[in-house]
């Protein structure tokens, strides 16, 4: 178990952190030795790092200290709580890649807890997503993220646009949304490119706010009605589509994800 503070023993050094368990388990001096030297290898701890204080380690480092006291003891279940989650965003993307070479190479079933939904897509091979205790849905990735169950799920991962009745009800997507239904689709499959194929819908809009990012433009779009849609195009070195301008936008109606409508939503 790697929990969400590491839990390691802050007077003790690197190397006795790691050799704890094996120590509990009685194993020799011998065995304690070769195995702690082998995991922190593996996890890129160097030699003068295994006699400090964990005190006087760096964040990242600690946290690959909680990892290699987990594997030393070779398990066939570990789980993690949130390990990531004390670092900073550049640290946390390199250790949870590390994670992900760990995992491949030792081969140990891992149980991974986050509320980040970038770690749980990109780790994962399967996903299950709680609400309040109750479990909404377990799945791949692609099926959590493409072909969410729920309305919970569809809302909880990734970016999503819920579809106004009022632009239902002015487009040629009331022959395809029900009454009963409410509908969302994901933002950056709403396209402002031409999209081949017979079910695909053609909208107007206007483009009424952008944010470059250098890879991609994030677009807010007023459609019919006067609701919002929210799209990511990839920049291809153009000038892209200016605040003000309209535009065509085309949607393909097998990425619209529809749910019971609730008494509250009525």
């Amino acid at each position: 178990m790697v929990f969400q503070n590491y839990a390691l023993f802050p007077t003790m050094t690197v190397y006795e952190n790691i050799a704890f368990g094996k120590r509990i388990k009685k194993a020799s001096k011998a065995e304690i030795d070769r195995d702690v030297r082998d995991i922190a290898r593996k996890v890129d701890l160097k030699e003068d790092q295994l006699f400090k204080r964990v005190s006087d380690l760096s964040g990242g480092q600690q946290q690959r200290v909680a990892i290699a006291r987990a594997l030393v003891l070779k398990p066939s279940i570990l789980a993690l709580d949130e390990p990531l989650s004390n670092l900073d965003a550049k640290l946390r993307v390199q250790l949870r890649n590390e994670l992900k070479d760990l995992q491949k190479q030792f081969g140990i079933t891992t149980i991974y807890v986050t509320h980040d939904q970038e770690e749980a897509l990109t780790l994962s091979d399967r996903i299950a997503v709680f609400n309040s205790g109750n479990l909404e849905q377990v799945g791949t990735p692609y099926e959590i993220y493409n072909s969410s169950k729920t309305e919970f799920v569809c809302n909880f991962i990734g970016d999503i646009n819920k579809i106004d009745q009022g632009l239902i009800e002015n487009s040629p997507l009331k022959e395809f949304v029900p009454r009963n239904k409410v509908a969302y689709i994901r933002n950056e499959k709403v396209n402002l490119s031409p999209v081949s194929g017979s079910d695909v819908v053609r909208l107007k809009a206007k483009v009424v706010d952008r944010e470059f990012y250098g890879l991609y433009s994030k677009y807010v779009l007023e459609m019919a009605g006067g609701s919002l849609l929210k799209t990511i195009e990839k920049e291809s070195g153009h000038i892209g589509f200016e605040v003000g301008t309209e535009t065509d936008v085309y949607i393909r109606l097998a990425d619209i994800m529809q749910y019971d409508r609730t008494e509250r939503e009525n």
